[in-house]
């Protein structure tokens, strides 16, 4: 009798024609192209969508401080430079203007000639005494005489627009520093979402710590689930948004963010995930985003923090590995752990056939033994019961 001997198997790949390698690297592109997620929400927050062909511009500058101080930095701290420079130019211009127009600099040697400004000789001087006067340093040496009204007029006017260009700019750079966006760094979520029972029930969890030990007011959390679809009249919604309940009826979304948190979804009949099976998810196009929303304790102004799970970050038979320990006195939340997922048994049904199962199994004996028999092909005792109980009265009728 002969055994099969296992031996190296050489798998020679054949030889494909010019064209087809030249096309092979371009197709395999093409493939891991298709593979790749398109997200939505990516994993930092930031919104995965491009505004184009945006005709009405102008709407951008009825809101020009809204529109400076989402600017980026390079852009913000260059419109701030121009602003206060090109003012100061223009200003002292002006100055060079009232000197050369009333003679001014045609009499520097004249010690009985009054100047508008005193010692203002040239452009270069009259640009300090504007930067002077808009930042009312002051040094003293170059000064304004009362024997030139176009000259008080045109300092009143400095004056005051230097004030406004002060207030607005040093105001957009103040928020700019101040903004939230920061604060939302140190807010985190776990890097894969998972799906196991919880309490009977087949839940859809994830998990958000917050990192800082000033806590965030009035923490909320919000999810929504992004999937195309297409109505019963034919009409396809592209990136169709799904409210996921987290705790709106029972309070449960709004959080005491101190130590990180398993946010929980209960799969009901309510849930868009009720069909969804493990076998399911896997094939399915869709993203949950979720938005944490809260004040930060130390400036009172509004943060939120974004991320989001594809199908792929969605691990069905998975919890979430404890990070929280009671040590001497306080408790110590381990961050190592934070992300950490481990194994569970869950079965890999839907929650609808998994209420159906239950409904099943809790059917009345006589129902379920029924239903076996005539599984099985054999008739029933009760039935037969009663139909000799019929023929009988049929013939006592007779």
């Amino acid at each position: 009798m002969e055994q099969d001997v296992e031996s190296p198997a050489i798998i020679r790949q054949p030889k494909l024609p010019k064209q087809a390698r030249e096309d092979l690297p371009k197709r395999l592109t093409e493939v891991a192209r298709t593979k790749k997620v398109q997200r939505y929400v990516r994993k930092d927050g930031k919104c995965n969508v491009h505004h184009g062909n945006i005709r009405e511009t102008y709407r951008y500058l009825t809101d020009i401080f809204t529109t400076l101080v989402d600017l980026k930095w390079g852009f913000n701290l260059f419109i701030f430079v121009l602003v206060y420079t090109v003012t100061w130019l223009f200003f002292g211009f002006m100055w060079w203007l009232i000197a050369y127009l009333r003679g001014d600099l045609e009499h520097l040697a004249d010690n009985k000639w009054t100047p508008c400004v005193n010692n203002l000789n040239g452009f270069v001087s009259a640009f300090l005494f504007s930067i002077e006067t808009e930042t009312t340093i002051g040094y003293g040496y170059r000064v304004i005489t009362d024997k030139c009204p176009e000259g008080i007029l045109l300092l009143l006017i400095q004056s005051v627009l230097g004030s406004i260009v002060n207030a607005f700019m040093v105001g957009c750079m103040f928020v700019k520093i101040s903004q939230p966006k920061k604060r939302a760094e140190t807010l985190v979520f776990s890097t894969n979402a998972v799906i196991s029972m919880r309490d009977g029930r087949l839940c859809l969890m994830f998990r958000v710590g917050d990192l800082r030990n000033s806590h965030i007011v009035e923490a909320s959390i919000r999810a929504k689930l992004i999937k195309s679809k297409q109505t019963k009249e034919g009409e396809f919604i592209p990136l169709n948004q799904t409210d996921i309940n987290v705790g709106y009826n029972t309070g449960d979304d709004r959080l005491f963010l101190v130590s990180p948190l398993i946010i929980c979804h209960e799969i009901n009949q309510h849930s868009p995930f009720w069909d969804i099976s493990q076998a399911y998810l896997a094939k399915e196009d869709l993203e949950i985003v979720v938005i944490l929303e809260g004040m930060v304790e130390a400036t009172g102004m509004t943060c939120q923090a974004r991320s989001s799970y594809v199908s792929s970050e969605i691990k069905w038979g998975y919890r979430f590995t404890p990070v929280l320990t009671l040590e001497d006195g306080f408790y110590e939340v381990d961050y190592n752990s934070f992300h950490d997922i481990y194994e569970t048994n869950t079965p890999p049904h839907s929650a609808k056939e998994l209420s159906d199962m239950a409904n099943r199994s809790r059917l009345p004996l006589t129902w379920s033994m029924a239903s076996k028999l005539s599984q099985q092909g054999l008739p029933d005792q009760q039935t037969e019961r009663n139909g000799d109980i019929a023929n009988i009265e049929s013939e006592s009728k007779v």
